[in-house]
């Protein structure tokens, strides 16, 4: 007779360091689980069949979720050897795991799907895969199953190309280097990573987490060539004449500024430039990095993304009082919640409908105020889902000496401006499988969508990575 097991209803919660300290370094916020904990929250999982479990389909990258976390509760007694088997099923789907375990908008993709939700709290899904990246790199356990994986790779002889090191091309590359490719990233930054290196904090995400996760795919033998401008230092035409076929990845790294009066004062940002020089210029290490970011006294940031959460969060780390000024209302906004609380914790004021109409200069032409014009929610809802807005002809001035600019970014134009590649308000237009219009190029990732989530990109990529198998595949057959 089987045994009815106790349901679990609370998660189990992770620690966090708390607000008063995080907010005086750049380490990270989130302690994660021990494997205790681990076993604990695995334990509330209803392990639902794989052809049904909601969270599987909620994962743009398809990752088994009951089948890693029951690794978990299976070896229970065995630490390493759950992690190392609950290891393969996650990079049977994902190469990143402890980037997207810390990351990803799980709830509102695999956890916002969860059964377990029905009841009670959903399954810390994000938190138990970056458990399980965590352990395996600090035990050494994901080099045991790469000295295991790559032996058994076998070499096709055909060349890929993938543009751009970022969530997109890098899974691209991971997926078709276990394909047994011969794959050459082209990055332009002088580090690999895109937004993961320079658009998110290290207390959100560790550089030495990303440095290791990349160094696994260069054992897989993805070859990697930074400070490789595509559209100037090489041409999508001639690395046609060189590989197979090429993946664009190339993400979305034109900022999207503001048409106000005073938009070309000192001391305004986009959050690309500013997190940028924090984050892969190491701006918060100076002196040690000959890289210092000028943070005013009051900040004021325009946007309610995870982008202006991390622009925030960072300028309050260099002493700022700091405001984040939407447009809409805090029900529509985009960030996930867990950064809002945390910004919210960490003493970030929000203020709410206000939109900005001119940037305030001093003497000098440095800013030292916006204003804004006071907005009202209506009841109509846009494409989007959020309320629209109308002015009210009402005005606030708020002072600021540093103001950052968060509200989005357009893809690479070098990119869109190659010869044969259609393009539609400013994204590369693909097809189901991901091929644009010049035959064996493939794109994925905000190249094609405009900014959205690092694990949407990873889904391109790894859906792109299936489609270029495919394609080159039937290419060896035609010329056998």
């Amino acid at each position: 007779m089987a045994v009815k097991r106790k349901l679990i209803k609370e998660r189990v919660p992770t620690p966090e360091r708390p607000a008063e300290e995080r907010v005086k370094d750049f380490a990270e916020v989130n302690l994660g689980y021990t494997f205790e904990l681990a076993v604990r929250e695995a334990e509330r999982c209803l392990q639902c069949p794989y052809d049904y479990a909601p969270c599987i389909k909620g994962c743009p990258v398809h990752i088994n979720i009951p089948g890693f976390i029951g690794k978990l509760l299976e070896h229970r007694d065995d630490p390493d050897r759950a992690v190392k088997e609950a290891l393969n099923v996650i990079w049977a789907c994902n190469s990143l795991p402890a980037t997207t375990g810390r990351v990803c908008p799980q709830e509102d993709q695999c956890e916002m799907n969860c059964v377990m939700g029905k009841v009670g709290d959903k399954i810390n899904i994000g938190k138990l895969e970056r458990f399980v990246a965590d352990y395996a790199r600090e035990k050494g356990i994901d080099e045991e199953l790469l000295f295991e994986m790559v032996p058994k790779i076998e070499k096709k002889g055909q060349r890929v190309a993938i543009i751009g090191a970022g969530p997109a091309g890098l899974t691209a590359a991971g997926e078709l280097a276990k394909l047994g490719y011969d794959v050459t990233i082209y990055e332009a930054l002088h580090e690999p990573g895109g937004v993961l290196m320079y658009g998110i904090p290290e207390f959100r995400l560790p550089k030495s987490v990303v440095g290791s996760e990349i160094e696994k795919l260069r054992k897989l033998g993805v070859r990697i060539l930074t400070d490789h401008v595509v559209g100037k230092t090489v041409t999508i035409e001639e690395l046609l004449q060189e590989y197979d076929a090429v993946f664009i990845g190339s993400g979305a790294g034109t900022p999207r500024l503001i048409d106000a009066p005073g938009i070309n004062l000192n001391g305004i940002y986009t959050a690309n430039e500013f997190l940028t020089r924090v984050n892969l210029m190491k701006a918060y290490r100076f002196p040690e990095y000959d890289t210092p970011v000028y943070v005013g006294r009051k900040v004021i940031v325009i946007g309610a993304g995870n982008t202006a959460m991390d622009a925030a969060r960072s300028a309050r780390r260099f002493g700022a009082e700091v405001t984040i000024a939407y447009r809409r209302g805090e029900e529509d906004v985009s960030a996930r919640v867990e950064e809002v609380e945390h910004a919210k914790e960490e003493g970030i004021k929000f203020e709410f409908f206000l939109n900005p109409v001119e940037f305030i200069g001093d003497e000098n032409g440095k800013v030292k105020a916006v204003k804004f014009e006071k907005m009202k929610a209506l009841e109509e809802r846009d494409a989007g889902g959020k309320k629209k807005i109308a002015g009210t002809g009402e005005y606030v001035t708020l002072e600021a000496d540093t103001v950052i600019i968060a509200i989005g970014k357009h893809p690479n134009r070098l990119i869109i401006n190659t010869p044969g590649l259609k393009v539609e308000r400013g994204k590369i237009v693909v097809d189901e499988n991901l091929m644009t219009s010049i035959p064996g190029v493939f794109a994925g990732g905000d190249a094609i969508r405009g900014e959205a989530t690092v694990i949407l990109a990873m889904g391109d990529g790894r859906k792109a990575a299936k489609a270029i198998h495919e394609y080159l595949t039937k290419k060896r057959e035609e010329n056998a």
